[in-house]
């Protein structure tokens, strides 16, 4: 599992370049105006094998009327009660203000670890004047470029030091179940009409469930842990600031299952939000399962699921390898049957293929089809084996890496879908040189 991160400080001191240099990808907007990043955006890293979620907030405005600004504030708030470290940016070139007092002071009383961050730091032979006058600030000072990367990997040592343990899941189980979606299509609401009985709260207000709820659960002599979690929403529609909780509470959750369970809204077109979450279960490399609620609503005429499905699977391309199933969880119809795929999904999660079937495969896949030439060079492929599961991972031992093609990465894993199933399950694939 991985743990939080969160950035915060007041605006325009590089949090968003720090965010960008952590997660190696420039998501966050970077812009020198004050507050040009409003909302949290949320990123994945990994230092020296250990994953993170970095939660890059809004810049801290301790005391301020502005509605955006009060927003922010808002936001910088709960990013500090999700994280499990705090990353408290100060601009070093304009040494500490009012506004970094105060978020100070608000940090000392929490009682996670809080790591100061003199950003702007661009030359070592400076970083003892600059310094100096935010020691009175109360933390542990690193000073750091985050636009050039100085003074980053001494910080990122410190952090992971830091950071909790790994939660170790008890190996009992026969499977992890995470429930998400947006708020009020009915995960609830499924779930108690899977177990029969109302064990969870259900209501018709979007978001009552603001937290993750454990249920433990036994089916066909199998044990489960269900996961329901507060529903992923628009950020410019949450009218409660706890709300914002649901985010993290849904990725911790997708990280410590094995299967995610999407639940979508039939009556509800399919919406950003929707494809975001799939985009979270595929990038976490969890099993699948899309769960359409509410089809009890739709008027049927023709091959109404079958169609609905097709358009599935290519408005949700994370998961189009997803098996769907149609259900009411207000008249139990079909509610019994999600377990079922949810088995035949983790046995393809957990699923091993010998490595004498894997290169046999390989052979095939390659007459059928040769790898395209890149610039001059064709690849040569010398053998394949399957490297793990939870997801089935293969590695590719080949002459020259970077010479396969993207479409011929995604064709050998399509031929491995279909030699191989893998319904409902990501297949990653890893390109090494011999």
């Amino acid at each position: 599992m991985s743990f939080i991160i969160a950035i915060v400080g007041r605006p325009n001191v590089g949090k968003s370049r720090l965010f960008n240099r952590l997660t190696d990808a420039p998501s966050a907007i970077v812009h020198d105006t004050e507050g040009v990043t409003r909302d949290r955006q949320y990123g994945d890293g990994t230092w020296h094998d250990r994953s993170y979620t970095l939660v890059d907030t809004g810049g801290f405005v301790p005391k301020s009327d502005d509605p955006i600004l009060k927003q922010m504030r808002t936001q910088a708030q709960l990013a500090l009660d999700e994280a499990d470290v705090i990353l408290f940016v100060v601009d070093g070139r304009a040494g500490p203000t009012a506004a970094d007092e105060e978020i100070s002071t608000m940090l000392r009383r929490s009682d996670k670890p809080v790591f100061g961050v003199v950003n702007k730091v661009d030359k070592w032979t400076d970083q003892e004047e600059m310094l100096l006058d935010f020691y009175e600030l109360g933390h542990e000072l690193y000073p750091v470029s985050a636009e050039h990367g100085m003074g980053v990997e001494e910080l990122m040592d410190d952090v992971t030091e830091a950071a909790p343990e790994e939660e170790e899941l008890a190996e009992e189980l026969f499977a992890r179940i995470a429930v998400v979606g947006k708020p009020n299509v009915g995960k609830s609401s499924l779930i108690n009409a899977v177990l029969g009985e109302d064990r969870l709260l259900t209501s018709e207000v979007a978001g009552t469930t603001r937290d993750a709820i454990d249920t433990r659960v036994e089916v066909g002599g199998h044990e489960y842990l269900v996961m329901d979690t507060a529903g992923l929403r628009k950020k410019s529609n949450i009218t409660e600031a706890l709300e914002e909780y649901s985010v993290v509470h849904a990725i911790r959750s997708i990280d410590r299952a094995d299967v995610a369970v999407l639940v979508l809204d039939a009556t509800s077109e399919l919406s950003r939000q929707d494809k975001k979450i799939a985009s979270v279960v595929q990038n976490r490399g969890r099993g699948c399962v899309l769960v359409v609620n509410k089809w009890d609503l739709i008027d049927k005429t023709g091959d109404t699921a079958g169609e609905f499905a097709t358009f599935l699977r290519q408005d949700l391309q994370f998961v189009q390898y997803a098996p769907v199933i149609f259900v009411s969880a207000l008249t139990g119809k079909r509610v019994s049957q999600i377990f079922k795929l949810v088995d035949t999904v983790f046995e393809q999660y957990t699923r091993r293929i010998q490595t004498s079937e894997v290169n046999k495969f390989l052979e095939q896949a390659v007459a059928r089809h040769s790898p395209p030439v890149h610039k001059n060079k064709r690849p040569r492929f010398y053998y394949a084996t399957q490297v793990g599961t939870r997801p089935p991972s293969f590695m590719f031992s080949v002459n020259a890496p970077k010479a396969v093609a993207p479409s011929y990465r995604k064709y050998l894993v399509n031929q491995l879908r279909e030699a191989y199933g893998f319904e409902g399950v990501p297949i990653q694939a890893v390109f090494r040189k011999r």
